[in-house]
């Protein structure tokens, strides 16, 4: 069975706590650069899950992924004539 996640991007002052994120989901990504870690939750948790991170002094802010909720399946437009032509070619 598949279980369905959203990711949490987790912005946080200090790269020492990105050990504290581990324990909440499955931590996927972390940049030093800008302070941020991605951490993949389950969608059933996700409410208490932002709760217990934002509880800790060194997160900034939390937010959330929006990937599950947006259309993925794409419909074929219609090629311009030219371009076809162009593609037969070989140009």
């Amino acid at each position: 069975m598949r279980t369905n996640r959203q990711g949490l991007v987790v912005w946080f002052q200090h790269m020492k706590n990105v050990k504290q994120l581990k324990r909440y989901g499955n931590l996927i990504y972390t940049s030093k650069r800008l302070k941020y870690a991605v951490i993949y939750v389950d969608q059933e948790q996700m409410n208490d899950v932002e709760i217990k991170i934002m509880k800790h002094s060194f997160v900034s802010k939390i937010e959330r992924s929006y990937k599950p909720f947006i259309r993925t399946d794409y419909e074929n437009a219609k090629p311009d004539k030219a371009k076809q032509y162009d593609y037969k070619m070989g140009i």
